[in-house]
């Protein structure tokens, strides 16, 4: 189970307790998230906003230049892209979900000592706190990891976009 596995994303070697940092006790992947601090998205953001630069003084001018109104939405396009480029969640094993409130799991699953759902003797429980569609999910991934093993899923998911 420490089988050591590469990810080209981030060029080191992932053992379990790696990818348990990553992969949160419900089984969300945490590296997707958009608010978690070393994840993708986070990466990304930082990327286009240096790329992009001061792009706001030539945003004004290009809605005029090329008469194209989109570039006026620049400002709100910024905020949001500051946003995603400043994520603050450490992952739910460091700290309780900042996207899920109501979750449950992560308290279960200390108290239950085990590292995710499936290993439990209670999975499916429906004490989650999820609602009817992320309930489903969490199912679904859980059956998955218990299927093949938390490495292989990794391995699954690492280069899938978490919102689909």
């Amino acid at each position: 189970m420490l089988k050591n596995l590469i990810s080209p994303k981030l060029k080191i070697y992932m053992n379990y307790e790696q990818i348990k940092k990553r992969i949160a006790p419900c089984g969300m992947y945490c590296g997707k998230c958009f608010s978690f601090n070393t994840g993708d998205i986070g990466e990304y953001a930082s990327k286009l906003q240096k790329a992009l630069g001061e792009f706001d003084i030539y945003a004004k001018r290009f809605s005029e230049l090329i008469d194209e109104p989109k570039f006026l939405k620049y400002p709100e396009f910024k905020e949001m892209l500051n946003y995603f480029a400043t994520p603050q969640c450490k992952g739910c094993r460091e700290e309780k979900c900042k996207l899920f409130k109501d979750c449950k799991v992560r308290g279960c699953t200390e108290k239950m000592n085990v590292d995710f759902c499936f290993e439990c003797r209670d999975f499916q429980c429906n004490d989650t706190g999820f609602d009817e569609h992320l309930q489903k999910r969490y199912v679904r991934i859980n059956e998955r990891m218990q299927e093949i093993g938390v490495e292989k899923y990794y391995e699954e998911i690492k280069d899938k976009p978490r919102y689909q």
